[in-house]
C-alpha cells in the first residue's frame, strides 16, 4: 500500500525517528486519552509503537504515518493493511493535534482514509477504543464505525472492537 493518495488536502508521509520529538509534542496534549489508555506518552513509547505488530503480520504492513498542514503535524495514525484478513486494514492509533480537535479534521482524514481504502480494495476497516472513552467512543461512532463486540486488547482491560464496513 502506498501512502500517496491517503490524502488530498494534507501532506502524508511515513514518520521515523527523526519525528519522534514532533509526534510527542502532540500526544502529550492530548490527556484525556492517557487518562483512558495508560501509561502517558514517551520518546521511548513512541519508538516502541513505531514497530509494534499485531500477531501474523509483517513491518511491511504497518504504515506509522503523519498528516501535515503548512508544515505542522496535525495527526498521527498507525495503520495496518491486512489485518486481521487480507481485505481488512486495522487502525492501532489515531490522535489529532488537541488544537484542531472538534473541527472536522479527524473526520476528514478518516474519510480519505476510507475512501482510499476502498479504492484498494479493502472492504472494512478496524479499531478498538478503550470502554468508558466518551471522546473514543462519540469519535469513532460519528464516523460510522460499530461496535463489533467487548474483548481485551494489550492496552487496556476492556475494549470495544469495532468496524466500518467500506
Amino acid at each position: 500500500m502506498d501512502t500517496k493518495g491517503l490524502s488530498g488536502k494534507y501532506i502524508v508521509k511515513e514518520l521515523g525517528d527523526s519525528d519522534i520529538q514532533d509526534i510527542f509534542n502532540l500526544c502529550r496534549e492530548n490527556r484525556l486519552y492517557y487518562e483512558y489508555c495508560p501509561p502517558m506518552v514517551t520518546e521511548e513509547s513512541i519508538k516502541k509503537d513505531m514497530t509494534a505488530l499485531p500477531p501474523n503480520t509483517k513491518i511491511s504492513d504497518k504504515f506509522y504515518i503523519g498528516f501535515y498542514d503548512e508544515g505542522k503535524l496535525i495527526a498521527v495514525m498507525d495503520l495496518i493493511s491486512g489485518y486481521p484478513e487480507q481485505k481488512i486494514a486495522y487502525i492501532g492509533f489515531f490522535m489529532t493535534n488537541v488544537a484542531i480537535q472538534k473541527r472536522g479534521v479527524g473526520t476528514e482524514i478518516i474519510s480519505e482514509l476510507c475512501d482510499y481504502l476502498k479504492r484498494k480494495g479493502f472492504i472494512s476497516i478496524r479499531l478498538a477504543w478503550v470502554k468508558g472513552n466518551p471522546q473514543a467512543e462519540h469519535f469513532w461512532l460519528k464516523n460510522m464505525f460499530v461496535a463489533l463486540k467487548e474483548t481485551t486488547s494489550n492496552v487496556a482491560d476492556s475494549v470495544i472492537l469495532a468496524e466500518r464496513c467500506l
